[in-house]
């Protein structure tokens, strides 16, 4: 039996990486899915398209969640497509990684308001639209949060900040059977990975060294854990983290 059969699922960045992942973990449990995207189109509609063509269902509604205006406009193209909210997987987030000495309100302001701002409104839209049955809301943090690299300052105290959002929710919305926890995962192979140039080199080999099964995560290695917190399996966990980075922390 389906996991996710007849819920309905806004996973947001899920244009690449970990939230396509998602998206995809999601439509093949049974759930129609809400592939939000900022920018990439295309990587958008290549999920929705590699959904759609197994049988299952999904829309892409761009919107920047660092954008309360767009956001609303996310989860009212949500209503419009689908007709209800069952659960919001917060996975769209930003990294740049600097030494303190080039710390400026840019850098700060980019990454909180996407990471921070945009997972605290979107929870907050989630809210309104889940039914009087509940919902669950998934935040993709890091483990960053306590593993705290160097040159890392902002970025780790995003993801600080979600892990703290994560408990606060869970407290205040656990009485109208929302539940909130958290995924943090170690490093992923992404595209963004590459691109930032993580995927090869020391950086890699400095986190393989560290890490007790001996190597970074792929995308499959996180999406099945919250297909784990969307579904039933769940229903008497939240304000919890799971760290998910091969035993690195």
């Amino acid at each position: 039996m389906s996991k996710l059969k007849d819920k309905v699922a806004i996973v947001t960045g899920a244009s690449k990486g970990i939230g396509a992942s998602i998206a995809k973990y999601f439509a093949k449990e049974g759930a129609s899915v809400v592939v939000n995207y900022a920018s990439s189109k295309e990587g958008a509609d290549r999920v929705v398209k590699e959904i759609t063509s197994k049988g299952g269902k999904a829309v892409a509604v761009q919107a920047d969640v660092a954008k309360p205006a767009e956001i609303d406009r996310l989860f009212a193209e949500t209503k419009k497509a689908f007709g209800k909210l069952d659960v919001l997987v917060n996975n769209a987030g930003i990294y740049e990684f600097s030494p303190i000495e080039n710390v400026t309100e840019e850098h700060f302001h980019k990454q909180f308001n996407t990471n921070v701002l945009g997972l605290i409104f979107a929870s907050k839209a989630a809210a309104n639209q889940f039914g009087p049955e509940g919902g669950s809301i998934i935040n993709i943090s890091s483990v960053a949060s306590t593993f705290a690299p160097p040159t890392s300052a902002v970025y780790s105290a995003t993801k600080g900040a979600v892990d703290t959002a994560t408990k606060v929710l869970a407290n205040e919305l656990g009485p109208r059977k929302i539940r909130v926890n958290s995924i943090n995962p170690g490093m992923v192979e992404t595209e963004g990975v590459h691109t930032a140039g993580f995927a090869e080199g020391e950086f890699r080999a400095q986190i393989e060294a560290q890490t007790p099964l001996g190597r970074i995560g792929q995308v499959e290695d996180i999406a099945p854990a919250a297909v784990f917190f969307a579904s039933p399996d769940s229903a008497w966990i939240t304000g919890q983290s799971l760290v998910i980075s091969g035993g690195l922390s």
